[in-house]
Parts: structure tokens; sequence; C-alpha cells
């Protein structure tokens, strides 16, 4: 998991959903549909209470049930991915709330799921995601969450081409490093970067962040939809896709009350770990308002890469991430750059 947490307190602090979507072109207040599911590790016990406290504090639609794990859930749910609730880990909680919340965020009218895996390892969080792979509805899956690349990476993608879904994966807080399964294939790998406002809260520029994680696999090999790269990238996987805000010094708001090192409350948290549940919700929000969600994560990759360049994307054409360089087109910091509207995504 990748996320620093700068500032605890009782009111928010950080980037609000409102200004985050005002600069990436998103109008109004709602859009969004069907189901985004979370992976993430182990129990978050206040989930439910955290999820509806972010949520009324931003004017985002909120879950009337007092039943996180009530199927019949309007906005937001708990399921655990092996059938028992998990252990509570508090640090794996501030990640889950920021995955929950932020999703949310960006599509305030789809249903958050967060499938609870019975621990971190590998094997546990992959059997989350397949639990999430079989929950009817679901359009998104997001995972924060990734390790070293290993050899047999490839063993477990098969957990990552269930039709109908759209998989994405934090590129991770290393810069110019790769993480699995943000190498994969079948995920939209989620760079970082970071908003620049003036003091009256406009946008003036936005620059690749240092610590967002990219490069070229190891083991997986360049999928069809990034045949436009090849120059770039030869025959390897090439990661990441495209981008969103991510440096922990222009953080995003987070509500926590499960307290971690004593520390509870509001938070502002950071890292390729804001990218992936918001991207999975501004993907959403996309496919709704265009009518159609996209087959598999191939068929979106397919559309974001056809509109490499184009005004749907912010080229981002200035920041640096361990030897990686943001320059003109895609590049290994921040992929085609970041979303821009809800269109070509």
């Amino acid at each position: 998991m990748f996320f620093y947490p700068n500032v605890t307190g009782t009111a928010p602090a950080g980037l609000t959903p409102q200004a985050v979507r005002r600069a990436y072109g998103i109008s109004g207040t709602g859009g969004g549909s069907g189901i985004i599911a979370i992976v993430c590790a182990y129990d978050f016990p206040t989930a439910l209470n955290d999820f509806n406290v972010f949520s009324q504090t931003f004017g985002l639609p909120v879950e009337t049930s007092a039943n996180a794990t009530n199927a019949s859930n309007a906005v937001f749910q708990v399921i655990y991915a092996n059938g028992t609730k998990p252990a509570l880990n508090a640090g794996w909680a501030q990640e889950a709330a920021l995955d929950i919340e932020w999703s949310h965020a960006m599509a305030p009218n789809a249903k958050i799921i967060l499938v609870e895996a019975a621990s971190n390892s590998t094997a546990d969080l992959f059997a989350a995601v397949r639990k999430a792979n079989s929950i009817p509805g679901v359009k998104q899956v997001s995972m924060s969450w990734g390790g070293s690349e290993y050899r047999s990476e490839t063993n477990n993608d098969y957990s990552l081409q269930q039709s109908g879904i759209v998989y994405f994966a934090a590129s991770g807080d290393v810069g110019g490093k790769t993480i699995y399964p943000g190498t994969s294939p079948y995920v939209v790998s989620c760079g970082g970067t970071r908003l620049n406002f003036d003091s009256l809260g406009n946008l003036i520029s936005e620059t690749g962040w240092t610590g967002s994680g990219g490069g070229k696999s190891a083991y997986e090999k360049r999928p069809s939809y990034q045949n436009v790269i090849q120059a770039i990238i030869g025959n390897s996987r090439g990661v990441p896709d495209f981008s969103f805000v991510a440096d922990p010094y222009t953080g995003v708001s987070v509500y926590d009350s499960t307290p971690y090192n004593g520390n509870s409350g509001w938070m502002v948290f950071g890292g390729t770990s804001v990218s992936s549940p918001a991207l999975a919700g501004l993907v959403n929000n996309t496919a709704t308002a265009r009518g159609s969600f996209s087959t598999s994560t191939f068929n979106e990759l397919a559309t974001v890469y056809t509109n490499l360049g184009s005004a749907n994307f912010r080229d981002i054409t200035s920041g640096t991430a361990g030897t990686f360089t943001c320059k003109a087109g895609w590049d290994f910091v921040t992929g085609v750059g970041s979303s821009v509207g809800l269109n070509g995504k």
C-alpha cells in the first residue's frame, strides 16, 4: 500500500472532491453507475461510518443502511472475500478509507463495494480479486497495492481477465520503479502527478510526481494496445498508462476514525493509491456518460491509447521520477498524461 498521511485533525485538509473534479474538467457533482469493487486487505471496522462522514462533508450520496454487509445497500457495502470477517489492521484501514472515499468522489452514483481480503498475502489478495469478479454488476476493480515484480507474476494475470470488468492498479510510489500487478497488461496502470493551484484555487499546471512508479516490465510482454509506443518500450509492457494527482504535498482529504499510530479523523493522503481508485471512478463516470462500459481492460486501454495526444488527455511535459523525465507524448512518469473531461476513456 502506498499512502502518506500528512495532516490529521477534526476538519478536512487537502484537496476536496470538488477541487479535483474541477481540475480534471468534470462538471457537476454526480455521475457514475453500476459497481466499483475496491480490493483491500484486512477488516476496516469503521468503513461505513467513515464513508458517510466523507460523503456528508462533501455533499455526496450517503449509505442509509446501518449494516455495512447488507447486500441490498444502495451506495456502499463490505464483503469478506473468504466469507469470514478478517482481522483488524489499522494501517490497511487507512488504505481502504482512501480507496472507498475517492472512488466515490469521482463516481458518486456508482455503488462502492469494499472486498476485504483475509490478509495482505499475494494469495489472499488475488482470492479477493476473484471474489470481486463474481459480484454481479461490477464494472471496475481497483487495487491500490503491489510489490516487486517476480518471475511467476504472469501466473496471476488470469485473475484480471473477467469479461465486462476493467481493472486498475497503482503504478507504485518509488519513482522509476515497477510493481506488480501494476505491470500486468490486464490492468490500467495508474501513475501520479502534482496539481499546482494559485491562491484562488485555479489550476495553474500539472506536473509529474517524483514518486510515480514506471518503467518497462521485467516479465510482461508489450500488449497490442501499446504498439503505438513500441519505439519507446520495445517488446515489454510499459507503465503507467495514465495518471492522477498523487503528490502527498498536494494530497487529498480522507476521513478514517480507526486509530493508527495515534492518528485518526481527517488526514491528507497521496501516492498512486489515490490514482487507482480515483481513475476507476473517473472511468466509471465516463462510461456512464457515454452510455456503455468497456468490456475489458484491453478494450479500455485501446481507447486510451487511440486518444494519445488528443484533447481528452493533458500531456504532462515537466517533472521527473527516478531516471525518467516527462516529455511530449507518452512517457514512463505519467503515461499518456492525465484526464480532461469525460471523453476518450
